[in-house]
């Protein structure tokens, strides 16, 4: 007998299909399409783990799947490249970005290619390729010409080390997530994109979205509408005034103090001077928390200003405190404290002891100007470092901003030697003086003529998670010289069917949801929603259950899985077999082991010359489980619960080992084997003579005449018996066949007292 050999049948599959190329695809307007995409990875060095062989294997049973089905299906790859992990290898070893990620770009082809991945390789794209940061420039620029790109200064977190500034997801306690140096709040001028002007129809159109509701929650609650009115408090002895946005005007008689955030604009201006030293001690104190600490502080904390303002509906002077509980970036970044009706107000006031008065309720409308806030902020885009893309704007010798035109793009990362952000904290592209040049078509006001006037390049690049907000786009037609998208590929591949992904609910997937209604505004994009379905995939965690990552040395690497003599098709089905995709799993080598028994026997039905055939056709038996089988696994797979559809395979081969094997029974496994394990079923449907095309069922196998009696001793389950329907009319017989079942029999040994026959339930219950 030829031994099952995974490493030999892959190796021999993955060259045909490189020569080939089974998986490239184009417009075919008569065939219904299928576009399935991952989240895509950034290339490290590491290459891939079994996280992303999860993520990937789910995208790729669905494509083989509508393959076979004979849709046009298009599932392209690419890479994320740009970011900090490159930049401080760079940094480190003086080794381009760019040479670093095209190593590790190869890496990751390679491992993808080992797992058997249905990739339309001609659509790979690669963030960093000035081929395709061209158009993220050009996207960059439609923003700003419609006033949704846009600088104003604010404060930032701050890494001192990486000379960088951070997101509010980047900052781990106090400290950067990459070195883990203590961060800093500090003051910059940056680019922001204006999601903010979306925000009604993000939040509102997230009901209809086929995504699941744990997603949904949390875009709502990012997104966090609050529909209130902003009121203005005097402050006592100042030209000032402090204006509070609250979702209760009316209760406003019940404030007896104001909290305003540390970072609060006038503080500096409302502060007395007996207060400014513990003031300020406590705003820079405040500015070290990320605002997620701020707001899971269970201590509250504040300082009182020495200021006062007036209460404009009692006309009473109340106390000016300021606390980081409050966020400047929520409402206007102060509040009105009412502690008998709000409980951190009143926490607050019980603390310091402040006024807590039962609250007279007034019309909502005496007071205030009515306003609609949000929780989101706008998205803040600037980044000072040289590996991203650079940011499509020049500077005039006043310091206003202009567009790059669009014959300058890309505007190309230069050569450098020295990857060190500058003394000021600009990125490495502020040393390179010759790049920072650039000569700018502009209009002259009054005679209306145009001169080339030089200016000097913006040297912050952009956040990578813009290069991610369009890249499902591109993959439809990932070369074009003409347009960032085709809009002939647009409107046959898009939007995406299934997107694949177990991170960034609320940065990327919100973002691409907010670039994709801006473009259909600007007549680009016939949709509005960029994803039809989305899959948020579980994690796979170590043995013992805990996140895998290189620092506790308990990351699995696929490659040593496969190359154990497991292969991949073993990999992909034990990954798709561990669990409901949607949830965590601890990894478990022995399971794996049973994987590869299972795809072990399979191989042997198909090539064991010495299995027991039926030359003579179907049994009846056969027939029934090989269309119950094909119709379960079918509609789990449609349904997305591949771990049920490997179960039902792994049944079915238990039956076929019982029963005996025919030709038309190896085909339909060999087909509903192949979206999880490509190579044997491509193996097998080679040695069968036959194609891939997805069996159907038909219906009447599935119509039995025989039900499953549930058989209880003294209430408990011990045995279920398949029993000819008719019977169940008689009970003595049914009663009779309960009795002389051997699985029952050792319960009933002592002897019986009673029996019970409830036919409704297909129940027998027996008292001993």
């Amino acid at each position: 007998m030829k031994r099952y050999n995974p490493l030999e049948i892959e190796e021999k599959w993955q060259q045909k299909w490189e020569k080939n190329k089974p998986y490239k695809v184009e417009i075919r307007p008569s065939v219904p399409k299928m576009f399935l995409a991952e989240m895509f990875p950034y290339p490290s060095g590491a290459g891939l783990h079994v996280g992303h062989v999860r993520n990937f294997t789910i995208v790729d049973v669905l494509t083989r799947f509508y393959e076979q089905q004979r849709l046009n299906v298009m599932r392209p790859f690419g890479y994320d490249t740009f970011g900090l992990p490159a930049e401080n290898y760079a940094i480190k070893t003086g080794t381009a970005p760019q040479e670093v990620t095209k190593i590790n770009i190869a890496n990751f082809r390679k491992q993808a290619k080992r797992l058997g991945y249905a990739i339309d390789w001609d659509r790979e794209i690669n963030t960093s390729d000035p081929e395709y940061y061209k158009w993220t420039q050009w996207c960059f620029l439609q923003l700003f010409r419609k006033g949704l790109a846009y600088q104003k200064e604010s404060y930032q977190w701050w890494c001192p080390v990486d000379q960088t500034v951070l997101a509010n997801e980047q900052v781990e306690n106090g400290h950067c997530w990459r070195c883990g140096h203590e961060v800093e709040k500090k003051k910059m001028k940056q680019w922001f994109f204006k999601i903010t002007e979306y925000a009604d129809e993000l939040l509102e159109d997230i009901d209809a979205l086929d995504w699941p509701e744990k997603i949904k929650t949390m875009q709502r609650n990012w997104i966090g509408r609050s529909v209130g009115a902003e009121i203005d408090f005097k402050v006592k002895d100042s030209a000032h005034s402090i204006t509070v946005f609250t979702t209760r005007p009316d209760t406003i008689k019940g404030a007896t103090f104001l909290v305003v955030a540390p970072e609060y604009s006038k503080l500096d201006y409302i502060v007395s001077d007996n207060a400014k030293e513990a003031v300020m001690k406590y705003r820079a104190d405040a500015l070290k928390k990320s605002e997620i600490e701020r707001q899971e502080n269970k201590e509250k904390t504040g300082v009182f200003t020495g200021a006062y303002a007036i209460n404009p509906a009692t006309k009473e002077e109340i106390p000016i405190w300021v606390a980081d509980y409050v966020l400047a970036g929520y409402g206007t970044g102060a509040i009105m404290a009412v502690p008998y009706n709000d409980e951190r107000d009143r926490e607050f006031a019980e603390k310091f002891n402040l006024p807590i008065v039962e609250t007279e309720i007034v019309d909502r409308d005496l007071y205030g100007t009515p306003k609609t806030t949000y929780r989101m902020r706008d998205w803040l885009i600037s980044r000072q470092r040289y590996w991203g893309c650079p940011i499509p704007i020049a500077y005039d010798k006043d310091g206003n901003p202009h567009a790059i035109p669009e014959e300058q793009l890309p505007v190309m990362l230069p050569e450098i030697e020295d990857y060190k952000p500058d003394k000021t904290g600009r990125s490495a592209l502020a040393k390179a003086k010759d790049w920072l040049k650039v000569s700018i078509p502009v209009k002259d006001s009054k005679t209306g003529e145009i001169h080339m006037e030089e200016m000097t390049r913006e040297t912050d690049t952009l956040d990578g998670y813009a290069c991610s907000s369009w890249y499902l786009w591109r993959y439809a037609s990932p070369h074009d010289t003409e347009h960032a998208w085709n809009p002939e590929a647009i409107s046959y591949w898009e939007p995406v069917d299934y997107y694949c992904g177990g991170d960034h609910a609320v940065a990327h997937l919100l973002y691409v949801r907010f670039w994709c209604k801006f473009f259909a505004d600007e007549g680009y994009l016939p949709f509005r929603e960029p994803i039809k379905k989305l899959l948020y995939n579980g994690y796979i965690n170590a043995p013992d259950g805990k996140k895998m990552s290189k620092s506790k040395g308990n990351v699995i690497d696929p490659l040593d899985v496969i190359n154990d003599g497991y292969g991949a098709d073993t990999l992909r089905v034990y990954e798709m077999f561990i669990g409901p995709y949607d949830m965590d799993a601890a990894w478990d080598t022995r399971s794996v082991g049973g994987v590869y028994r299972f795809l072990n026997r399979c191989y042997n039905l198909c090539f064991d010359d010495d299995m027991f055939v039926l030359n003579d056709g179907d049994s009846d038996k056969n027939a029934i489980v090989r269309n119950k089988t094909i119709k379960k696994v079918t509609e789990d797979i449609h349904k997305c619960n591949f771990n049920t559809a490997v179960a039902a395979l792994m049944e079915y081969v238990n039956e076929l080992y019982k029963e005996g094997v025919t030709s038309d029974d190896l085909t339909a496994l060999a087909k509903l084997l192949k979206p999880f394990a490509p190579h044997l079923a491509s193996e097998m449907l080679e040695k069968l003579d036959s194609d891939d095309e997805w069996p159907k069922w038909d219906d009447k196998y599935l119509a039995t005449d025989t039900v499953e009696l549930v058989v209880q001793v003294n209430g408990k389950l011990r045995a279920r018996i398949t029993i000819d329907k008719q019977k169940l009319n008689d009970e003595a017989t049914v009663i009779e066949i309960v009795k002389t079942n051997d699985k029952v029999a050792e319960y009933i040994k002592d002897g019986i007292k009673k029996t019970i026959f409830v036919k409704k339930a297909n129940l027998v219950n027996i008292v001993v």
